[in-house]
């Protein structure tokens, strides 16, 4: 008996101490596995014409490696059509009418060197809610954004955003300075890093060399089949080209530095291309986006039709990290094994630059249904495009009354209340089902998912811009502000 009791303690002596090695082995594999670094390959103006795409017209080999070592996701759509409100949406990962943040370039002390004097609407995200970089930051990541484009359109500061707030001034255009490796080389050793990298892409200009036949290239039938029209497309190819070149550069730098084995990259663009009806609009060229995700975690070979949002990326960075996502964000871990797919996105379109507008887009598997707020005026408003070549000739067709019924959805003198597509069969949004009783059930669907969604979120874009935006905006514009709603604030400008 007493042999056995020994044998008993004997055996729960060694149990305790096998459990205890095992917890401190666990511990110190816990501490050991090495925390992922997260790169954004934020691409500018760019539409995902890349022949991982199915494009024809060029060959993007370097973007195309990228996806297929990860995932491609081929109904990524963004918050909006423009800039500043994409990027402002996406560093927060939640909707930009939830925070007020939805009009392009507001919230600015200053504006292309000119002081907006004390009155300017000084927009300050909600208490507790910070930028993803600040929140990388705190938790022990080297964080860096060259190209130094953030566009965000409320007060922040790059000093406490990032370690490296300067990076982009080193060296000029990017990705010259992340190529170089002075993005990362100050880092403790060991330490992670999330950073971004903004490529110019659509924006590249005369830096992109003159390679694609303008007599090549596919026309839509949405706008005229004009030679302005082709240098426009044929000139985005060019950039596009130049684009795979640089994040070629990129993945060899971070292999040069033994960084791309533990590197998480999200590749994706802001929103589409520059010309009319594309960039700053919710048709599927504005908001439509590539984009594609690879690295530790991932399996290789992966290609996603569900719906994704901008929104969405903030969310898949933290959880990637081990980090929690926070309660105001409104996107979800879109890698995550238990992800339940979106039944729809949201897309905003509100004042850019002088031009007011308010449009809202809900895109389902099947259908995109746009709500048009202000139809007392056309797309086609004044717009900072006007200057350009191609514009001047779309508006003397417009008065000449040479263009068809497909080229007036857009560039006519009207616009309806509320649109609605087939994507499945009318991937150009040309053909309205709106008024189309086979269609009947849809519309009052999307319908109710924009209203739900509005009442959910308590989209701010539902009432007319701030007194001090409004002055502010006038301040940066002046003339160019003709809308109506300017009336308010115009003899205030002129104290």
């Amino acid at each position: 008996m007493l042999a056995t009791r020994l044998k008993l303690r004997y055996f729960v002596r060694t149990m305790k101490r096998i459990f205890a090695l095992l917890i401190l082995l666990i511990g110190f594999g816990a501490q050991a596995v090495e925390r992922p670094n997260i790169l954004w390959i934020y691409l500018e103006d760019v539409s995902g014409w890349f022949s991982c795409y199915g494009d024809t017209m060029i060959k993007t080999p370097h973007l195309d490696r990228l996806a297929a070592r990860g995932i491609r996701f081929d109904r990524f759509y963004t918050p909006a059509g423009v800039c500043s409100v994409t990027r402002s949406s996406i560093i927060v990962g939640a909707m930009q009418t939830s925070f007020g943040i939805h009009n392009h370039r507001s919230g600015r002390p200053d504006f292309r060197g000119k002081s907006m004097g004390k009155e300017f609407d000084d927009i300050r995200l909600p208490k507790g809610v910070r930028t993803l970089p600040e929140m990388f930051r705190a938790a022990g990541y080297w964080t860096f954004n060259e190209g130094g484009k953030d566009d965000y359109n409320f007060k922040h500061d790059r000093d406490v955003m990032y370690n490296e707030p300067k990076i982009t001034r080193r060296r000029g255009l990017a990705p010259a300075a992340l190529v170089a490796g002075e993005c990362w080389k100050r880092r403790k050793p060991g330490q992670p890093f999330f950073g971004q990298v903004q490529l110019r892409g659509g924006k590249l200009g005369n830096r992109a060399p003159k390679k694609i036949d303008r007599a090549k290239v596919s026309v839509p039938p949405y706008y005229p089949d004009i030679p302005l029209v082709r240098e426009e497309i044929a000139h985005h190819y060019d950039c596009l080209l130049k684009t795979d070149e640089q994040v070629g550069q990129i993945i060899a730098a971070l292999k040069r530095d033994g960084l791309y084995d533990n590197t998480l990259i999200f590749c994706f663009s802001d929103h589409g291309y520059r010309l009319h009806r594309h960039k700053q609009f919710l048709y599927e060229g504005g908001i439509q986006m590539p984009m594609m995700v690879a690295g530790p975690g991932v399996a290789a070979g992966q290609v996603r039709k569900d719906l994704i949002s901008g929104i969405d990326i903030a969310p898949a960075c933290l959880a990637a990290a081990g980090l929690a996502i926070p309660k105001h964000m409104e996107g979800a871990d879109f890698l995550a094994k238990n992800y339940v797919p979106r039944k729809f996105v949201v897309a905003a379109r509100d004042r850019c630059d002088y031009t007011i507008e308010r449009i809202r887009a809900v895109v389902t598997p099947r259908y995109k249904y746009l709500r048009n707020y202000l139809t007392d005026r056309p797309f086609m408003q004044p717009s900072y495009k006007d200057p350009w070549p191609v514009s001047k000739k779309f508006r003397e067709m417009m008065a000449k009354g040479t263009m068809n019924k497909t080229q007036l959805i857009f560039f006519g003198p009207k616009k309806q209340p509320e649109e609605l597509y087939d994507l499945a069969n009318d991937p150009h949004e040309i053909h309205n089902l709106a008024n189309d009783p086979k269609h009947r059930k849809a519309l009052e669907q999307h319908r109710q998912h924009l209203a739900d969604w509005i009442k959910q979120t308590g989209d701010q874009g539902q009432k007319t811009e701030s007194n001090a935006g409004l002055l502010a905006t006038l301040k940066r514009w002046g003339d160019k502000c003709v809308n109506p709603e300017y009336n308010i604030v115009r003899a205030k400008l002129k104290k």
